[in-house]
């Protein structure tokens, strides 16, 4: 799996997220020390390590959901850190998706209302919300569930629903915490499928936290924090 195919590291042009010397701590523990980074545009990467060493924190900071204590996180030339909250609400509303393990899909919305959600919140046309929609739930292969609820929905169908309304917005960053921690192995290998083949065609980058290493053989890079640090990466085949 070659990097340069997923954007241009040598290109800074292709940069859309930027982390350097990023710190965060909770009640006086350190999370993370000095965590850096880049994320290209169409570029996978995956963040690994064990449970409590900084990844789920390092993706919230990088989301705008959490600010660093110290360091600096770039989103293209937007310094996050030095946004107010509005601000940091405007730029992962209309630029970063998030997918998550337990799905966070409202259960008194449809699976179609879910997806159209954020779509309504950037005021996008009706007709035009109708269109995306529709295509979006087509392509993770759950259209003839529009109308269901989250209960009514399998493990597998929650996700693709959830993957579905991260795209909505046409993000340029995904962001998924354990997208398949909470699916049996078909359903997780399905979840891949999708999320690799979705960001080739859109070329939206992804950082994706996981424990799988089938999760982070999708990825073109992957950066193994310990301790809060980056305790090593490497490029996949």
């Amino acid at each position: 799996m070659n990097l340069k195919t997923a954007g241009n590291p040598e290109n800074p042009s292709s940069l859309v997220l930027t982390a350097t010397k990023v710190t965060k701590s909770y009640a006086g523990r350190a999370v993370l020390r000095g965590v850096s980074l880049d994320l290209h545009s169409g570029e996978r990467i995956a963040l690994t390590g064990p449970s409590g060493s900084g990844k789920s924190t390092l993706l919230n900071c990088l989301g705008g959901v959490d600010r660093p204590d110290s360091g600096s996180i770039l989103f293209k030339n937007l310094a996050l850190e030095t946004l107010d909250s509005d601000a940091l609400t405007e730029v992962r509303r209309r630029h970063i998706g998030t997918i998550f393990q337990f799905f966070h899909l409202l259960p008194t919305l449809t699976a179609f209302e879910n997806v159209e959600l954020p779509l309504q919140l950037n005021e996008v046309p009706p007709s035009e919300r109708l269109v995306r929609v529709r295509s979006l739930l087509e392509r993770v292969g759950v259209l003839e569930r529009a109308e269901a609820f989250p209960g009514q929905l399998s493990g597998g169908e929650m996700q693709r629903v959830a993957i579905a309304r991260a795209m909505a917005h046409q993000p340029s960053v995904l962001l998924a915490d354990e997208p398949t921690g909470n699916l049996d192995s078909r359903n997780g290998a399905i979840i891949l499928d999708l999320l690799r083949n979705l960001s080739d065609e859109t070329g939206t980058a992804l950082l994706l936290v996981t424990h799988s290493g089938a999760a982070a053989q999708i990825c073109h890079r992957e950066i193994h924090l310990r301790d809060g640090e980056i305790g090593g990466q490497r490029e996949n085949d």
